[in-house]
């Protein structure tokens, strides 16, 4: 399979760049227009994942139905103001870049070789579920009666973002701790979710990575060690003597 080059349209390597222009514009936005702004650029995010990973159509129609309430919860967003609008909006982004993941993980599935298409869609799918939690402990935090991190208030979504890639990647500093069982019970799962996904992703290198010294002694798709390599293996000169 040719692969693309990085910049190309069929690449994930955009992909990867609108999810970095996501994040610099969640770390800045500290007004209604600017979590607008957010939401309308994670659904041109999603809608480009979804076409480069080739979504099947259950997921596309799903996605449709979340693209339609982003826009409506971004546009109601620059016109009123309240928790409950809040959370609905950061649960719109979330199940956003939850969805993506989905398509972007059958599309590596489906890859035979360790290519770097291959790596820039894994690290994609990574980037996106951080985020995704992030905008769920948002959600969270419009909902429950008092402060998502305790003493530390809700927190802004700068916050909120930093917090997430913490817990996904298991570093926790402890310096921001969800307050409530709501909280504390997703960061449980993303710990567990950033931990299995890093397991599976190298498991799915390591099975499909083969060095190019192997590909020239064995035919494709034949791992050493299997009883038929020995008819591929090179003919020893001192018998044919």
């Amino acid at each position: 399979m040719r692969v693309p080059p990085i910049w190309s349209a069929d690449s994930y390597g955009p992909a990867i760049l609108l999810i970095a222009a996501t994040y610099v514009i969640g770390t800045t936005a500290t007004s209604r227009w600017a979590v607008s702004l957010l939401l309308f650029a994670q659904i041109g995010t999603v809608f480009y994942a979804l076409r480069v990973s080739r979504a099947r159509p259950s997921i596309r129609l799903a996605a449709a139905l979340v693209f339609v309430l982003a826009v409506l919860a971004s546009v109601w967003n620059l016109f009123a103001h309240g928790r409950t609008l809040v959370g609905i909006t950061f649960l719109a982004g979330s199940l956003l870049y939850l969805l993506a993941p989905l398509s972007i993980l059958g599309d590596l599935g489906r890859r035979l070789d360790v290519d770097r298409e291959l790596l820039m869609g894994a690290l994609s799918t990574y980037l996106m579920l951080g985020m995704a939690f992030a905008f769920a402990y948002k959600c969270i935090a419009a909902f429950q009666p008092g402060p998502f991190f305790g003493s530390h208030g809700d927190g802004t979504l700068a916050d909120t973002l930093f917090y997430s890639f913490v817990t996904l990647t298991t570093t926790g500093y402890g310096d921001l701790v969800p307050a409530g069982a709501p909280g504390r019970t997703l960061a449980v799962l993303e710990a567990l979710l950033g931990q299995l996904f890093l397991v599976t992703a190298v498991a799915k290198v390591v099975n499909v990575w083969r060095p190019r010294g192997w590909r020239d002694i064995h035919s494709p798709g034949m791992a050493p060690g299997d009883p038929d390599s020995a008819s591929v293996r090179p003919t020893d000169r001192s018998n044919e003597e």
